[in-house]
């Protein structure tokens, strides 16, 4: 099949899985749109800070990507590309999406409390910690996987630590220039496409 095609029929399907599950969902929970999230109702310009939906949206999209980007070639190359788009689509609609909605929603009406703080609301602190031991070792054994996979690239590829700092970089200037020098985000976001094209 076509890579580009591929990529068009996940985005329909990613869309169409936003437009019916994501609304079942919502409504499920009672997310109500005019409802102000603790950003706006508790801001103080350090902990609860409303962001632009542009902003918004790629916080969470890198967060439940991830270390696809790095993993999923090499399981493509172990299992075929078939398995890993499968779970790509499957695993970001019912598992990842769904996860990611549920704690932020959870999130957002208990004033913005971490889900460690809402679980000790609910079963007390013997939830907490159990919680947080659970979500300490889950954690611990992303980051020795994904280091291991990282530095296992910066061995076969050289190029790709600096191309990884300059990133790092990137991300620093882009955030500085958004925020402290108030450069609008659309203008920022096409010279950060084009310094990240250049770094790669």
């Amino acid at each position: 099949m076509n890579s580009l095609v591929l990529v068009v029929v996940a985005i329909i399907l990613f869309v169409i899985a936003y437009k019916t599950y994501g609304t079942y969902l919502g409504k499920a929970w009672g997310i109500d749109a005019k409802e102000e999230t603790p950003a706006h109702t508790m801001a103080d310009g350090v902990d609860y800070v409303a962001s632009k939906p542009q902003v918004l949206l790629g916080h969470h999209f890198s967060s439940i990507a991830g270390a696809g980007p790095i993993t999923g070639p090499i399981q493509a190359a172990i299992f075929g590309w078939l398995p890993v788009v499968l779970w790509i689509i499957i695993g970001g609609i019912f598992f990842g999406g769904v996860h990611d909605y549920g704690s932020i929603t959870a999130s957002m009406k208990h004033r913005g409390k971490s889900i460690g703080v809402i679980i000790e609301d609910y079963m007390g602190k013997s939830g907490k910690r159990l919680f947080s031991v659970f979500a300490w070792l889950t954690l611990l054994l992303v980051v020795a996987a994904f280091t291991a996979i990282v530095a296992n690239t910066f061995i076969a590829v050289p190029a790709a630590a600096s191309s990884s700092l300059m990133f790092i970089i990137l991300a620093v200037t882009f955030g500085y220039a958004v925020y402290r020098k108030g450069v609008n985000l659309g203008i920022a976001t096409v010279f950060g496409v084009i310094a990240l094209f250049a770094c790669i």
